[in-house]
């Protein structure tokens, strides 16, 4: 797997902002819903999206730049030199170093070390043929890393998706209320198996939501433009508007202009931490009838605004 670094074309010495400014630059670039069919444009996409999860997690760096891991996030075998057993290794007994190394107990090492020298008598202290209750060596199974798209509804409300794997296995994602955009999910124990009993890695799914035909997100409120018609502009109407949840009902004052800006109260998105809810920013936006309508024009042609405006005095040097 290639080193995150280099994916991300970034120096080993990169701070977490550039680091997080390089991922943004290359998703945008290679992002699949920007190349559809280009298998080579979604690899490109997926490998920077490992390398990004690997580096922005504080805990995972410091161990793949001390050689812990490797870039996928899998356990590195630790190499063993003589000189790491020369002294307590044999002046302290069997499995001196058993808690120093990373085993469980000394049986553990003890056990490692009968499969290493083919569990023969007398070696290193008298470890062959040691093994106590037959344990093995054990290791925690590599992290997964998945793209999952999501409607924007979907994301808005939550809801409940199957993921299917690799290998034909499916996962039950549980996509919570008011996720966002790159969210990252962690699924406990459901990544790739453990060697020798060792428990399963994790699985890391990460959220793209898709857009909408007509609503936006800005932080926990939504935002929509809302056509009228001259006539409940002028008027003023009690008309349906879309919201993330259905329909509900809103007044348009009489006089209602382009662009003004009515606030539906707590109908936007649920805050993950607080509870409380955004709202829905509606901008009025008026639409004239479709087809000659005789009668407005008529009306049109021998009326005399009250308050005659200019609308593009502003546009005037």
């Amino acid at each position: 797997m290639d080193d995150p670094y280099e994916t991300l074309g970034v120096a080993r010495t990169a701070s977490e902002a550039e680091i997080k400014a390089a991922f943004k630059k290359l998703a945008r670039q290679f992002h699949p819903d920007l190349h559809p069919g280009d298998k080579a444009a979604e690899a490109r996409f997926k490998a920077v999206s490992a390398a990004h999860d690997l580096l922005k997690d504080k805990e995972k760096r410091r161990r793949f730049d001390a050689g812990e891991i490797d870039a996928g996030g899998a356990e590195r075998p630790q190499e063993r030199y003589y000189r790491d057993f020369a002294d307590a290794g044999f002046a302290g007994g069997p499995g001196a170093h058993a808690a120093g190394d990373g085993f469980a107990s000394n049986e553990e090492l003890n056990d490692f070390f009968a499969r290493a020298f083919g569990g023969g008598g007398g070696g290193m202290g008298g470890m062959g043929g040691a093994r106590r209750g037959g344990a093995g060596f054990k290791a925690r199974g590599q992290d997964a890393s998945y793209t999952l798209p999501v409607s924007f509804l979907d994301a808005a409300n939550g809801t409940i998706r199957t993921l299917t794997m690799p290998d034909g296995k499916t996962l039950n994602v549980t996509i919570p209320e008011g996720a966002e955009d790159r969210q990252m999910l962690r699924l406990k124990g459901q990544g790739m198996p453990g060697f020798g009993g060792g428990p399963a890695g994790d699985a890391y799914v990460e959220l793209h939501v898709e857009p909408h035909r007509f609503f936006r997100r800005k932080d926990d409120n939504i935002h929509a433009d809302i056509p009228v018609t001259l006539k409940e502009a002028v008027l003023g109407a009690r008309i349906e508007v879309p919201t993330i949840a259905g329909p509900v009902a809103m007044t348009i004052p009489k006089g209602a202009n382009t662009g003004m800006v009515l606030r539906l109260r707590d109908k936007g998105v649920k805050n993950r931490k607080s509870g409380t809810r955004g709202h829905q920013m509606v901008t009025l936006k008026i639409v004239l009838p479709e087809g000659e309508e005789p009668a407005l024009a008529e009306f049109l042609e021998g009326w005399e605004p009250r308050m005659p405006q200019d609308p593009r005095k502003e546009m005037v040097s």
